[in-house]
């Protein structure tokens, strides 16, 4: 009875032994493929490849562009959802292999420019007109219209790094290198170079 029990569950983790190889093969192709086709001549996902590399502190080896971006899309769902978006992929069978459904929704229509970054993007929509460089969000943000209005959108500036649970509405400008405080609700025009906090968000400091 023992040897049966034993032999069956060793035909099972050989199964399984079996399928992670065939994924991991799967994903290996399909990364290659996705690389040549949207990574290799796309100044803006790359530079999303490098900040997020840079912020995470990621060490690969060989540190090639193409090592960087399969390392990132294997161990960093939150990257596949950027990336996906930038090249305008709906979810498929196969991107099961890399995607997560983090309840995430970019709009098509925001101007987002390189070095984009996340940290756990459950529960966020972004509808910016624009966004600069290097922009770093985490949870729960939303980033939206005023009164319904897609006229009234904010525009973000450079390097500008964003707490969890941020509402930024409206019709109003966000300088270069900003932090936006957790919690914080932003109606207002934002100067450059200062840390913001509150409800209303106002400048707790220059920097």
């Amino acid at each position: 009875m023992y040897i049966t029990s034993l032999s069956g569950m060793l035909k099972t983790i050989s199964k399984n032994i079996d399928m992670k190889f065939i994924k991991h093969i799967l994903k290996k192709i399909i990364l290659n493929r996705l690389f040549k086709k949207y990574v290799l001549n796309d100044v803006i996902i790359k530079e999303d490849i490098e900040q997020t590399i840079k912020v995470r502190g990621c060490n690969v080896r060989p540190d090639s562009l193409q090592k960087q971006y399969e390392h990132l899309m294997i161990y960093y769902p939150e990257f596949v959802v950027v990336f996906f978006w930038r090249i305008n992929q709906k979810p498929k069978y196969w991107t099961k292999l890399f995607f997560k459904d983090y309840h995430c929704k970019l709009f098509g229509s925001s101007q987002i420019k390189g070095g984009l970054n996340c940290y756990h993007p459950f529960a966020t929509v972004i509808n910016a007109k624009s966004i600069g460089q290097n922009f770093q969000f985490r949870n729960s943000l939303t980033i939206g219209n005023k009164c319904d209005d897609n006229s009234m959108l904010p525009v973000i500036g450079d390097n500008v790094t964003v707490g969890a649970n941020v509402v930024i509405i409206g019709g109003i400008n966000i300088g270069n290198h900003v932090t936006i405080g957790a919690g914080s609700v932003v109606v207002k025009d934002v100067p450059s170079h200062c840390v913001i906090a509150g409800n209303p968000a106002m400048v707790i400091k220059t920097l």
